[in-house]
């Protein structure tokens, strides 16, 4: 097996553009969620992004792509330049694009469907580039179009659980010997369609508060929902060999990963096979729970969903004492497709700061999400080595992450 490595990490998140600035809100406790007008629902709380849309892509593709096609391409490029790859001196047959989503087409769709019954039902309103826009490839395709690269190019539609399957689908395709290297994570628009906003609401799981910086409780006894955000998080992964070859620095390794279904519901997540997915990804690493340091939870904030997850974090972890747990979600709220892979990314500069980071917005933990181990008011100092980051997904779709702190061997 080929040993795979990141060596960039371009992001966008509701609280930072990049890796440090996203660690920096985190360690702060910086929220990046307020009160915005959403179309039909009146005020909401939502975890918008505020990059340059226009630092990487001219205004003629913008107006002709999607939100989450330019999420894709600032961060593809921003990982890029992480990475130190020029993409003038590459095979662009050899580099493949995979992008984990949970949706996409809505933002359009809906918005088209608003301005056709502005205009009296004339379907001469309707985009032309509404096709283009809303096949369910159009996010990866457009960062190819961007690059330039001729390398497959797709997304991967895995609900929540999408940030990390683009991850682990970008390693597999570099041991297949598909690519020689990958860009990989996850994006996500949602934000920009009502229609996601009032299904939350529909099933009494979107968050609120007076304070929109408190709308999002994982695992607090107040908590009351999901605050829906966007985002995005995009990968270079590539061989050790590859990495050293050029001189690349090295964030860390991916030593394990596994995807399960539950096959249950279409919501309620089982923690049996949450466990089970941690488990086999560790022993795909030839690790023991004793072995992670730190726990990403996906958490969500849903009063189910948390107590699941907790019972199934506490059945793997329960005893281990080195192993922190910790989450991100009361500080971004959920970036659906791109949850997962900004996680992670939130964690990895653990490595090198020897910091955990903390929960936010718990005032009163809930004693059915009580475990040893959880990080909740602070950040804790702990040497890091291994991070499990887990990501979970609608209709039982679960993923796990193991990545190594690469220490040049």
């Amino acid at each position: 097996m080929q040993r795979i490595v990141i060596t960039g990490i371009g992001l966008t998140s509701p609280n930072g553009n990049n890796l440090n600035e996203f660690r920096g809100s985190l360690l702060e406790g910086k929220s990046g969620i307020e009160h915005v007008e959403m179309r039909h629902m009146g005020k909401v709380a939502a975890g918008n992004c505020d990059f340059d849309e226009r630092k990487y892509q001219n205004r003629k593709m913008r107006k002709r792509g999607t939100r989450a096609g330019a999420i894709g391409i600032y961060c593809a490029n921003e990982a890029l330049v992480d990475a130190g790859i020029n993409m003038e001196e590459v095979d662009k047959d050899r580099v493949g694009i995979y992008l984990g989503i949970t949706e996409h087409g809505n933002v359009e769709t809906e918005n088209e469907i608003h301005e056709l019954y502005q205009n009296d039902l004339k379907t001469e309103f309707w985009s032309h580039h509404h096709n283009p826009r809303t096949v369910a490839n159009a996010p990866a395709g457009e960062v190819s179009l961007n690059l330039g690269t001729t390398g497959p190019a797709y997304t991967v539609g895995a609900a929540c659980a999408a940030g990390n399957v683009g991850l682990i689908h970008g390693a597999q395709m570099i041991r297949a010997g598909e690519v020689e290297f990958a860009i990989a994570g996850g994006i996500s628009e949602s934000t920009s369609t009502f229609g996601i906003f009032a299904a939350f609401a529909a099933q009494g799981a979107l968050g609120e508060d007076e304070d929109p910086t408190k709308a999002t409780k994982p695992l607090d006894t107040s908590r009351n929902g999901i605050v829906v955000s966007e985002g995005g998080c995009i990968y270079i992964l590539e061989t050790l060999e590859r990495a050293q070859a050029r001189g690349a620095k090295i964030y860390g390794e991916l030593v394990g990963y596994h995807i399960n279904s539950d096959a249950t519901d279409f919501v309620l997540p089982n923690p049996e096979r949450q466990s089970e997915c941690m488990l086999k990804a560790m022993a795909k690493a030839q690790l023991q729970p004793a072995d992670i340091d730190i726990v990403s939870m996906h958490a969500t904030g849903t009063k189910m969903g948390d107590i699941q997850e907790c019972s199934a974090v506490r059945k793997v972890f329960g005893h281990s004492e080195n192993t922190k747990v910790n989450g991100t979600k009361g500080l971004i709220g959920h970036c659906m497709g791109a949850a997962g892979a900004l996680e992670l990314a939130g964690n990895i500069p653990s490595f090198e700061d020897g910091q955990v980071h903390h929960f936010a917005n718990i005032e009163n933990l809930d004693p059915d999400c009580h475990m040893e181990g959880l990080v909740l008011h602070k950040p804790q100092e702990k040497q890091v080595n291994y991070i499990l980051n887990n990501s979970f997904g609608m209709l039982g779709i679960n993923s796990s992450v193991i990545i190594k702190k690469f220490k040049g061997e």
